[in-house]
């Protein structure tokens, strides 16, 4: 009998998750687990290479065991994971040399200043899409092979190599056979040019990493190697791999030009769909790669927003005003009551990246009380997320067709309602809301022909409710000025070190 099911692997940033879904694109078993957190110094977050792997291959384990599903069961294994966190690993012991560096690591920010300095930027962000920052990959590199002992010889031998996530975790699950990644994963890593699609010597020799240390790069949806046969789901093909925010664009079948999803997490990341062109951002916007099937390449610009859900978890756990996260839906005011709240708690991500900007509450009278300010911060995520929007059409002279949403904020239904008002377009939530495994789990059965077609995944795709604009246009441009005025007030509190 032909398999059923197909595997998605998903490995974020607390937790390593895997999720079985059937030909409907449902969910028939699902595990999750989370694993520890390294914080050595101030501003280092760092991950053990083996809690990663072991948290991840048990709850593959765990997930099929679940759905009482065999390794047979199984057409082909998707990955998606957290993107940015940088690993090295010897080529021949499999052994990590250093734990990996997070995504959210700043330690190379001074490494990155130095190269801004330099006058490095403008020719880094033409090439990559990406601004010198050390979110991304290419610096934490650096870091590892110039502070670990022996690392820069070892690599220089060629005895070391250099993946992300998804490239560790596919160098496990084959036994070391294959050292791979994609091209959502390898255009965040300061390292690869996205028009040519190939790793950027110049970058390399800029930087002095060793071309042999990098992974051979791949399309999103082919097959890379299989799983070894000691191993869960033991020989099933791996056929899908995509950076966790692409893989949610495609798990949302953004498939069109100016299709947006926009995930409302602790942070909120939001991504459009440009086709076939990679679209220079004027608006502080990053040009990625959405995805490339088969020989073709398709862009997008990203827009991240470093405090979205997490505005609500600081009512429950600073101002200790609501108990849960869905008590600030119901506590909420109808309206703010003229007030608007910007949490720029750790400054401002795009379009402003400002990072001296801090959190503000603004308009306050004696009448104001706890349901304006739960109001208030719903509203601040829906409207950070609509100047992203603002940005994207200024960037790309597009129009948003309509925006797809998931996390676990876009269970409130007043933000969505709010978010709608804003855009003037339809805000849809889907009834699977797990879009990010949903899409490595398309991409691996597009890869296998468990799905023919794109066409064939969108009917897979389900609608659990749309909103629509209700409120009046003249009363979202006052609104809209009104958190402007706010947003300004909250630019440059603090002074620049």
């Amino acid at each position: 009998m032909k398999p059923k099911y197909i595997l998605a692997i998903d490995q974020g940033t607390t937790s390593s998750r895997a999720i079985v879904f059937d030909h409907s694109g449902r969910s028939v078993g699902s595990a999750q687990k989370e694993f520890k957190q390294h914080y050595p110094e101030d501003g280092w977050v760092e991950h053990d290479p083996l809690d990663i792997w072991s948290s991840q291959s048990s709850v593959t384990a765990e997930a099929l065991s679940k759905a009482s599903i065999a390794s047979e069961d199984i057409a082909a294994v998707g990955v998606t994971n957290q993107r940015e966190t940088t690993l090295v690993w010897n080529r021949r012991t499999g052994q990590p040399v250093y734990n990996a560096i997070v995504w959210q690591d700043r330690r190379t920010a001074p490494y990155c200043r130095k190269l801004i300095e330099q006058g490095l930027q403008p020719m880094i962000m033409e090439k990559t899409g990406l601004r010198l920052d050390p979110y991304f990959s290419g610096t934490k590199l650096v870091w590892i092979l110039e502070n670990v002992e022996g690392a820069r010889e070892a690599a220089e031998k060629g005895d070391l190599v250099f993946g992300t996530v998804d490239s560790w975790l596919i160098w496990k699950l084959t036994g070391g056979k294959r050292h791979v990644t994609d091209v959502t994963n390898a255009c965040r890593t300061l390292l690869f040019n996205i028009h040519t699609g190939e790793w950027d010597q110049e970058i390399l020799d800029l930087l002095n990493i060793p071309r042999q240390m990098l992974p051979e790069v791949k399309s999103c949806s082919e097959v890379y190697g299989h799983v070894a046969d000691n191993l869960f789901p033991r020989n099933a093909p791996i056929a899908g791999i995509a950076g966790d925010q692409q893989a949610a664009l495609f798990g949302q079948c953004c498939f069109e030009v100016g299709m947006a999803k926009n995930t409302y997490g602790t942070g909120c990341f939001l991504l459009m769909n440009t086709g076939e062109k990679a679209i220079a951002s004027k608006h502080n916007l990053l040009t990625t790669i959405a995805w490339k099937i088969g020989d073709k390449t398709e862009y997008a610009l990203e827009g991240s927003i470093f405090i979205g859900g997490a505005v609500i978890q600081w009512l429950r756990d600073e101002l200790r005003i609501i108990g849960s996260a869905p008590e600030c839906d119901v506590a909420a005011a109808k309206d703010n009551g003229g007030v608007y709240l910007v949490p720029a708690f750790a400054g401002l991500g795009a379009p402003h990246w400002d990072p001296y900007a801090r959190g503000a509450v603004l308009g306050l009278t004696r009448g104001a009380n706890r349901a304006h300010l739960c109001r208030a911060a719903l509203e601040s995520i829906a409207f950070q997320s609509a100047d992203l929007i603002r940005s994207m059409k200024a960037d790309s002279g597009i129009d948003l067709m309509k925006l797809s949403v998931d996390g676990g904020v876009s269970n409130s239904e007043p933000m969505l309602q709010f978010q709608a008002d804003l855009l003037r377009v339809p805000v849809i939530r889907p009834e699977v809301t797990e879009t990010t495994a949903l899409g490595a789990a398309f991409l691996a059965g597009l890869a296998v022909g468990f799905w023919e077609s794109r066409e064939e995944i969108a009917s897979c795709w389900a609608v659990d409710r749309t909103f629509e604009a209700t409120m009046p246009e003249e009363e979202v441009a006052k609104l809209r000025k009104g958190w402007n005025r706010a947003v300004d007030r909250s630019k440059a509190w603090i002074e620049a070190e």
